[in-house]
């Protein structure tokens, strides 16, 4: 009895146990290495993955518990040949020293910048408080995810202003 699971929009089975850490499913079964194996106990964040909209320690999270959902991953944020406004972000003010963090850092500001698509710094340093960056890049994280913000409004704007134009 195979459980299924949607991950970056492609459907995957799998024979795993039901509680097999959704961690090690991606990153041994389907060879998705964004999410990285930090402390195993919902510490640090390196691990996170979106499922269903909300970042989610993919560590401690049973596979079983995703079934059904939509999970997305690093590899899953990218159009073909697009890095993904927080990818571009993240390179743009050399966010990463070591870069071991990034994946958890990337996802939970994705899936914080769904919610609340024009934050003030309080609340990005409050949303990212949970992640750890062992090389002290804090600042960039920060300036990285308002950078991102900024992009997807002023993408957000075009489209608007492009769908007004058509309409007229």
């Amino acid at each position: 009895m195979g459980i299924s699971i949607s991950v970056n929009g492609q459907m995957h089975a799998s024979d795993a146990a039901p509680d097999t850490p959704l961690l090690y499913i991606l990153r041994n079964d389907l060879g998705l290495n964004g999410a990285k194996y930090g402390c195993g106990v919902s510490q640090c964040g390196a691990c996170t993955v979106i499922v269903d909209g909300k970042a989610v320690r993919s560590c401690v999270t049973a596979m079983g518990a995703t079934s059904g959902g939509k999970i997305t991953t690093l590899e899953g944020l990218a159009a073909p040949g697009k890095l993904h406004p927080l990818q571009q972000a993240f390179m743009d003010e050399q966010a990463a020293q070591c870069g071991f963090c990034m994946n958890g850092m990337i996802m939970t500001a994705k899936a914080f910048l769904d919610r609340n698509p024009q934050p003030t710094e309080a609340q990005i340093r409050k949303a990212m408080a949970a992640n750890l960056c062992r090389c002290g890049t804090h600042n960039r994280i920060v300036r990285a995810i308002q950078r991102a913000a900024k992009a997807t409004a002023a993408t957000a704007s075009r489209s608007a202003a492009i769908a007004e134009g058509a309409q007229a």
